[in-house]
């Protein structure tokens, strides 16, 4: 599934092509994703100009004057800049004709994204109204994850992946953040200390950002808006090395399942 860094590194990606630009139709081959596309999309969003074009937690967010697309890429989704006469393949549900001559193409195999229609503030809708801070910025700090951790007993694995405590901190960067923490993924999230919190804080920061420097991360399904994949598999420290030798102690690293999820981590450097 697409992380924060694949749908901040497809933001960045479509935002010079979209950006200002009109849309002049919408074509829709197949209403039938996660929720059916908005039956009113294409009457709504045709003619308008997409003034900006943000990011809340993984779902992206194609403002105009009217209204909002908001955009979920779901497991296997991706939105590419296209000219309009590319040949359309199989999973090419949507398409977004821009007055540039260019397309703006939603393609989802699996069929569990969504392209919806929100009139009003869309950070009201459903869908986003009960999500936590964005881990990027400055309201994601010690203070407030160690306030929300006290007294919970779950995994701080699990924990840091709620999307009520933060958003986008998924399985692959989860694993990563702590294992550059030393904190183990087992561990009850009441039991961290400030100091761990203060370092898991950074580590999480930080590891975001590199991925979102280097374009993402490559996994099966996703490529990024230009067609090509991100490269920031090939600097994962522990996602996707179970039994591998730790690269800080050579200890083998261990896999494990830990909310359904696949979960690597040194028995020996994180505690």
């Amino acid at each position: 599934m697409p992380e924060l860094p694949e749908v901040e590194t497809t933001r960045q990606g479509i935002t010079p092509h979209v950006l200002g630009v009109v849309v002049e139709k919408v074509l829709i081959r197949d209403r039938r994703l996660r929720w059916p596309v908005s039956p009113t999309l294409a009457q709504h969003l045709a003619g308008q100009v997409i003034t900006s074009i943000d990011r809340r937690a993984k779902y992206l967010l194609l403002n105009t004057r009217v209204g909002t697309v908001l955009i979920h890429l779901g497991m296997s989704g991706s939105l590419r800049i296209l000219e309009s006469n590319e040949p359309v393949l199989k999973h090419d549900h949507i398409d977004l004709c821009l007055a540039s001559g260019k397309v703006l193409r939603f393609h989802d195999p699996r069929r569990f994204g969504c392209v919806l229609w929100v009139q009003g503030d869309p950070t009201s809708h459903p869908l986003l109204a009960e999500l936590g801070p964005e881990p990027l910025e400055d309201s994601f700090n010690t203070d407030y994850i160690f306030t929300r951790s006290r007294k919970r007993s779950v995994p701080i694995k699990t924990f840091i992946m709620d999307g009520h405590v933060v958003v986008g901190v998924g399985n692959i960067y989860a694993n990563e953040a702590l294992f550059a923490a030393g904190i183990a993924p087992k561990r009850k999230a009441g039991s961290v200390t400030a100091a761990q919190y203060q370092t898991l804080v950074l580590e999480i920061k930080k590891v975001l950002s590199r991925a979102i420097a280097a374009g993402g991360t490559t996994l099966r399904d996703f490529i990024g808006s230009d067609g090509k994949p991100g490269y920031f598999k090939q600097s994962l420290l522990v996602y996707g090395r179970g039994e591998q030798p730790c690269v800080k102690c050579n200890t083998s690293l261990k896999e494990i399942r830990l909310g359904q999820r696949s979960t690597v981590y040194c028995p020996k450097c994180q505690r």
